[in-house]
């Protein structure tokens, strides 16, 4: 077991907290970068108290950092877990993606599996009572500040292609409280001889917390909904939109012309001109003819 002062290594942030609540982001690259600013933006046009906090890894220039610092982010500098030698090489994108294949969409080749462990750093954040974790490839599309009542360790289904997937959870957003002695625990879990977490932190966290609290469906739409279970999306209830899979700041990817008016409306965010009124947006249906 690890020592307080030992376990606040690894997190450096640069300024203090502005609130006992925060939303959290993870940035690992330029791409993620951009995400982060429609993410962040999207959470400042809710009228949001809490801080927005971003952690960064050192694969992120510090000019595709300086939007999110306008945008007055708290920006806070994180090393990855120090892990064996044998789990980082399992977990490594072309050993982790050849024996656990994504076969529903299109990782891009920006995404690196290892990255992903670095949102258990969120526990470090001791500064806060309660935090929602967001992933950067997403956008809030209403006031979501009650999720901060919501206990931990509480997360939205991975729903995407069938209702059977209820049980399951998807870790783009979930609700957790800030402390060191779990983050201990969770270091001395993660790492064990022979583990290979088929989907990164999500596993893991599952595994984790198994009686998960269950966040509802809308707080954590998943793209892919829109053109797999149409009858689900109603932007009137959706309060975060996350782009799983391909990414909306990419240029002609596979889904691109699917999921055109998704795209259109988180270049909106990213942009912050023409974001529409959302419970005006047309339905699958209706784009779709």
């Amino acid at each position: 077991m690890m020592m307080g002062a030992e376990l606040l290594k690894g997190i450096r942030p640069a300024t203090t907290a502005g609130s006992r609540e925060a939303y959290v982001t993870l940035v690992t690259n330029r791409d993620y970068a951009m995400g982060a600013t429609a993410l962040a933006r999207s959470i400042r046009l809710t009228g949001s108290s809490a801080d927005v906090v971003v952690l960064f890894t050192g694969g992120v220039e510090a000019d595709a950092l300086l939007p999110l610092d306008r945008l007055g982010c708290r920006m806070v500098e994180v090393e990855h877990l120090s892990l064996s030698d044998g789990f980082n090489q399992r977990h490594a994108r072309g050993n982790l993606h050849a024996n656990a294949p994504f076969t529903k969409g299109r990782k891009p080749a920006f995404h690196s599996p290892l990255d992903n462990f670095c949102k258990l750093r969120l526990w470090q954040l001791i500064d806060y009572e309660t935090c929602i974790f967001i992933d950067a490839d997403a956008i809030v599309l209403r006031n979501v500040d009650r999720l901060f009542d919501y206990p931990e360790f509480s997360a939205a289904p991975n729903v995407y292609e069938s209702l059977a997937d209820f049980h399951r959870l998807n870790s783009g957003v979930f609700v957790a409280r800030p402390s060191l002695a779990t983050f201990d625990d969770m270091l001395r879990n993660l790492d064990q001889p022979d583990v290979f977490w088929r989907r990164t932190d999500q596993s893991f966290l599952e595994s984790y917390f198994p009686d998960w609290h269950g966040l509802p469906v809308f707080m954590n739409m998943l793209q892919y909904v829109w053109f797999n279970l149409p009858d689900l999306w109603d932007w009137r209830q959706i309060g975060i939109l996350h782009y799983q899979y391909e990414k909306p700041w990419e240029k002609d990817h596979p889904k691109a012309a699917a999921l055109k008016p998704l795209i259109d409306l988180w270049h909106a965010y990213y942009t912050g001109y023409g974001i529409p009124e959302i419970a005006s947006l047309s339905k699958p249906e209706q784009a779709a003819a």
